[in-house]
């Protein structure tokens, strides 16, 4: 995936590890669309999730990254949306699979489960990897 306007979300939980999220994608020169939390104060990860997943659906990101405690809560509500294929990421190998294979426009990050480091391995194989097409993309179409 090359460089790109990236939207960012999460609430609460992983608000840790968007910080460090931000500050690496802005070092690797990526636009940014914020789409909060802006603190550790206590919310709703679908309040921060269905905006993100607005803009992925029209266009107004290339694709997203979303972090909360275990990242289920953020994927399960990004995936509600038609246009949105977000895939929950601990390690680099999945990471590589749902670009490769499912054609991802959303990682999803487990704020409590992955240090900052397993994030910047992550997001680097995410955003590097190319989608398959052939196969894949006949299984994408039944989604």
């Amino acid at each position: 995936m090359e460089k790109r306007i990236i939207g960012v979300a999460t609430d609460h939980a992983g608000f840790p590890l968007k910080q460090f999220v931000l500050q690496y994608l802005e070092e690797k020169g990526y636009e940014i669309k914020d789409f909060g939390t802006w603190s550790d104060k206590s919310v709703d990860y679908p309040d921060f999730a269905h905006p993100l997943a607005d803009a992925i659906e029209s266009g107004v990101v290339d694709c997203g990254i979303a972090m909360c405690g275990s990242g289920e809560g953020m994927a399960m509500t990004l995936n509600k949306h038609h246009g949105v294929r977000a895939g929950l990421c601990w390690n680099v190998e999945v990471a590589h699979l749902i670009r490769q294979h499912n054609n991802a426009n959303c990682l999803v990050m487990p704020g409590r489960f992955i240090t900052n480091r397993e994030a910047e391995v992550i997001m680097d194989e995410y955003l590097k990897t190319p989608f398959e097409a052939g196969r894949h993309q006949a299984r994408i179409d039944k989604i």
